[in-house]
């Protein structure tokens, strides 16, 4: 057995050690390409991406004799090693430039993983195209087939979900080619009406690996809708036919009358023809506009942009926590600490980070009613998170809006009181993000802000 483990470790090296000059053909912004970029950042592998002039021309040199000797579907991504062994299509090209981890590193582990890529080639590359390929000018319009669409991503989404509910990645415990593959599937149409898979979702592009290739990835806020005007404009333009010139009786060309053609374009002008709106955007124009969560609540003297001011600028101890406390309001404020629920779930320190952004991002419409600062401790495979809130209100403010219930059910929520010396100490400790935090029991590894 341990020949056999170190066999196969040989190989994934000796595979990385001779893919020096590897090159990956693609047009820019293909997500089916994005799955080799990134199993090549986790693998170290070195990848030359050739996907604009003089390198590659999308439609040009993917047409040339010489291209399609080597990749006869004249298809991309397409690879080539400096060896001259080539590959297409994308997920032999992503499970070429992984290693054991990515690809799994047990027969059983490797069948899950093939099972997920699967999966998302195809449960959910075709109702996603479906659903996603008219709003973006691609396909024609069809009402019956992207509800349908809809209704399959759904279902497929619903069991992606219901996989996450007690686990971190797709298979094992740290990404997968599995991830990488379902997530790139995802990046078209990713709503947030699945908690287990936002999570998923949000932890795997915010790993390093998954930014250098991505970026910043904007999820969607509203649904993407046909539009005929950018369906029209993908389309190839057809050269008009030349029109004739009207004669007259006689033979020779009809006299124009400008004043009547003047007239006729300040009449067009004048009525202008509104767009219909479609199902969709009539019932969204006949819902009422989202109440603030927080208007029932009298007025509060405390200014919590003015703290968040002299906390972000100040010194913390000297000036913010001063501050804070000579003008809290303990009417119209409350002071709550939360605690993960599943400590025995985090590994790695950057991935329990990521957990902790993820929640912030998705309660960005909360910042104004809320300040939180939220701490990792210990190390690798042995910590914990918890952290201090302070919301506007005498309750939990998860509760004030579904769109703020995705994460705080991960955590338990206490909420202390105010005059207490515990109170004060663990705002102390978790503001100034120094103390001895003795009912932690574990070391500062790091924290974030949430203001």
């Amino acid at each position: 057995m341990a020949a056999g483990v170190t066999s196969r470790i040989s190989y994934s090296n000796s595979i990385l050690n001779t893919l020096s000059l590897q090159t990956l053909y693609t047009y820019p912004e293909n997500w089916r390409a994005f799955k080799a970029q990134i199993a090549a950042q986790y693998s170290g592998a070195r990848l030359k991406i050739a996907s604009a002039p003089p390198a590659f021309s999308f439609g040009q040199t993917n047409r040339s004799p010489a291209f399609l000797s080597n990749f006869p579907l004249g298809k991309v991504p397409a690879y080539q090693g400096d060896d001259g062994f080539c590959l297409f299509e994308s997920n032999a090209i992503a499970h070429y430039l992984s290693n054991d981890v990515l690809r799994g590193s047990t027969p059983q582990a490797s069948a899950q993983v093939l099972q997920w890529v699967s999966f998302a080639d195809s449960e959910i590359i075709p109702p996603a195209s479906a659903w996603v390929f008219p709003t973006l000018g691609i396909m024609q319009f069809n009402k019956q087939a992207t509800e349908q669409a809809k209704e399959e991503v759904k279902r497929v989404l619903s069991i992606l979900n219901q996989h996450l509910n007690t686990r971190t990645f797709l298979v094992g415990e740290r990404v997968s080619l599995a991830d990488i593959s379902v997530s790139c599937s995802l990046l078209w149409l990713f709503k947030q009406p699945y908690p287990n898979v936002t999570r998923w979702f949000l932890t795997c592009i915010n790993q390093p690996q998954f930014k250098t290739v991505l970026g910043e990835v904007q999820l969607c806020e509203k649904m993407a809708q046909f539009d005929a005007k950018k369906f029209a404009e993908m389309q190839p333009k057809k050269e008009a036919p030349a029109k004739k010139e009207k004669t007259g009786k006689e033979g020779g060309k009809q006299q124009q009358q400008p004043e009547k053609k003047e007239k006729k374009k300040e009449e067009k002008k004048a009525a202008p023809v509104e767009e219909e709106m479609d199902e969709c955007e009539a019932a969204l124009a006949a819902e009422p506009k989202t109440k603030d969560p927080f208007a029932h609540l009298a007025k509060s003297p405390f200014v919590m942009d003015e703290f968040k001011r002299k906390y972000s600028n100040e010194d913390t101890m000297t000036v913010a926590l001063p501050y804070f406390w000579d003008n809290f309001d303990r009417e119209g404020f409350s002071i709550w600490y939360a605690e993960y629920r599943f400590p025995e779930e985090l590994t790695m320190a950057f991935m329990s980070c990521n957990l902790i952004t993820g929640m912030f991002q998705r309660l960005d419409k909360l910042r104004k009613n809320a300040f939180a600062s939220v701490i990792l401790f210990g190390a690798n495979n042995d910590s914990c998170i918890s952290g201090i809130w302070v919301f506007r209100g005498q309750d939990l403010a998860f509760t004030l809006s579904e769109d703020w219930q995705i994460d705080y059910e991960s955590y338990t929520w206490r909420k202390l009181d105010v005059d207490s010396e515990e109170c004060k100490t663990m705002v102390k400790e978790y503001f100034a993000w120094e103390g001895d935090f003795k009912h932690v029991g574990k070391p500062f590894n790091q924290g974030k802000i949430f203001k």
